[in-house]
């Protein structure tokens, strides 16, 4: 890097005509953009700019992914700035490093010469240069975007079940990961509910160039404070709810609302799907409305768009009626629980807005399932006894917590609950947590769910607290037991041991995930499985 005298501004650039070429190994449709185009486009400073007229063939993050041609983008990080990878990037054959002051600062210290574009605000930057470099895709694609705090997932994947029934190509973006056209995509970077900037931008541009049509993802609060998905436009946002969750990043429940309200934008949507039973739901209708969106409002109150008028519980889910705009909509959904038929509301308002034929769509519904969302465990009967109903559920707020419980309620039987709190996140939403559980359930086991470098055993003792808080304060006659069930395998062992025929049990928190968190190291851990081992151990033992 040299001297001030030797910076350029935008300026001083004149933007070349754009054509399209292949990206990289991933032979990506993107748009042929140099590092001309990028300063005029990002009103930088461009330092050491050599030839500015090389054009940019990805976006890369992380140093040891940069291939020939890639724009490296240096981020201050919490421990080390990203440009004490500049070198490692250059060797790997960058072409240029976006980044901040601080950054430009340590890559003149090294007495690197390569073309530093320099901004405040390098996220907001990358999300513009991931976009432009990758084509702009979102603009060719269909898509559909989820936020909420709960049902993100479950409305994501009702999403792609219905396209999929009508032969629609779908690619899906989320906590489950990325699939295209029902095939899983390797995820080489990110285990986020939503991809950074530059792989976001290179997912949807080579799903693009694969001929795809519509994209449902998830849009978390993470990703839209991070400015992930800045520059990514679409044609319909649904909200599904907002409770507590992740103030451990956004400090205020009005951070987190804030963040979540940045999806519904005219900047970022076209339209907008908005919950309307839920209080942040009527002050985001009223600002889509100001912003002159199309608007869908959903819930069981008289004024929604899509009303839900009932539903009734049977064997595999549910029965429900739907209001949609004057016409009555029935049908059967293969998951059970009043949250699943707000899920399944937004997804057919989503769809509705994204002109698709709904009566199409209702048949799709009976048998759907989501992995780790209310999802039976099939355990075999033992000679005469059957076995307990058994739900693995990700639920790991205090209101999905509510929701799985109410979902899962024995006529008969008794309601066990198996649940944790994750360490290193939101510690005070632990106690919530276990008096969501005491509320509703009849035996409440407390177990580790990914206590990271926390000691598990005092993050079982606040759920424990707040457990007993809640039955304190109810002041009920009903008989509730907390039991502290120690590590997960032994606490959802404890369950089965003590589940009758008649009863009903959810192990919360983890869901879908595969792994254990536990002093740093990840460990391979199933609720599926463990619950089906632990059934299998038993009745051996009986």
């Amino acid at each position: 890097m040299t001297n001030d005298e030797s910076e350029l501004t935008s300026s001083d650039l004149a933007p070349r005509s754009l054509e399209v070429h292949a990206v990289g190994q991933q032979s990506a449709a993107a748009t042929a953009v140099t590092i001309a185009d990028l300063v005029v486009s990002l009103g930088s400073v461009i330092s050491d700019p050599g030839d500015v007229h090389l054009p940019l063939t990805g976006v890369r993050l992380d140093s040891r992914r940069v291939r020939p041609g890639d724009l490296f983008v240096a981020l201050p990080g919490m421990q080390v700035h990203g440009a004490q990878f500049a070198q490692q990037a250059i060797d790997a054959g960058a072409v240029a490093i976006l980044t901040d002051p601080d950054g430009a600062r340590l890559i003149s210290a090294a007495e690197l010469h390569v073309a530093t574009l320099i901004v405040p605000n390098p996220r907001h930057a990358m999300a513009v240069a991931s976009a432009m470099i990758y084509g702009c895709p979102s603009k060719k694609l269909s898509m559909l975007g989820v936020t909420g705090t709960n049902g993100k997932t479950t409305t994501t994947l009702m999403i792609e079940h219905a396209l999929t029934s009508i032969k629609r190509p779908v690619a899906t973006i989320g906590t489950l990961g990325t699939r295209m056209n029902g095939s899983p995509v390797p995820n080489e970077i990110s285990t986020v509910t939503t991809p950074e900037s530059p792989q976001l931008q290179e997912l949807l541009a080579r799903y693009l160039a694969a001929g795809g049509e519509w994209v449902a993802m998830e849009v978390s609060s993470h990703a839209l404070a991070l400015e992930r998905v800045s520059c990514t436009i679409f044609d319909v946002a649904g909200f599904t709810n907002l409770g507590r969750d992740h103030l451990d990043f956004h400090r205020t429940m009005t951070e987190y609302f804030e963040a979540k309200a940045k999806l519904f934008t005219a900047e970022m949507t076209r339209s907008a799907v908005l919950n309307i039973d839920d209080p942040a739901g009527v002050e985001l209708a009223r600002r889509a409305h100001a912003a002159q969106l199309a608007v869908l409002t959903t819930g069981r109150c008289e004024q929604a768009d899509v009303r839900i008028l009932d539903w009734r519980p049977n064997q595999s889910g549910s029965t429900v009626r739907i209001e949609m705009l004057g016409q009555l909509l029935e049908f059967q959904l293969g998951m059970p629980g009043e949250f699943n038929v707000r899920n399944a509301a937004t997804t057919l308002a989503m769809l509705a807005l994204a002109k698709l034929e709904i009566a199409t769509l209702l048949d799709s519904f009976a048998d759907v399932q989501i992995p780790g969302r209310m999802q039976p465990v099939p355990l075999a009967a033992r000679g005469p006894h059957a076995a307990p109903q058994v739900f693995v559920d990700f639920g790991h707020t205090p209101q999905a917590i509510t929701a799985a419980l109410q979902a899962a309620a024995a006529a008969d039987g008794r309601l066990i609950a198996v649940l944790g709190a994750g360490g290193d996140r939101d510690p005070e939403k632990r106690g919530p947590m276990g008096a969501a559980a005491a509320s509703l359930a009849d035996l409440v086991i407390v177990t580790d769910d990914n206590p990271r470098s926390e000691p598990p055993a005092v993050i079982r003792q606040q759920i424990i607290d707040g457990a007993h808080e809640q039955l304190c304060e109810d002041g009920s006659t009903r008989e509730v037991e907390i039991v502290d069930g120690g590590d997960r395998a032994a606490a959802i062992k404890l369950a089965l041991q003590i589940a009758e025929p008649q009863d009903r049990v959810v192990i919360l928190g983890k869901g879908h995930e595969q792994t254990q968190e536990i002093a740093g190291v990840r460990v391979p851990f199933d609720d599926v499985t463990a619950a089906s081992q632990a059934w299998v151990e038993l009745g051996e033992q009986a």
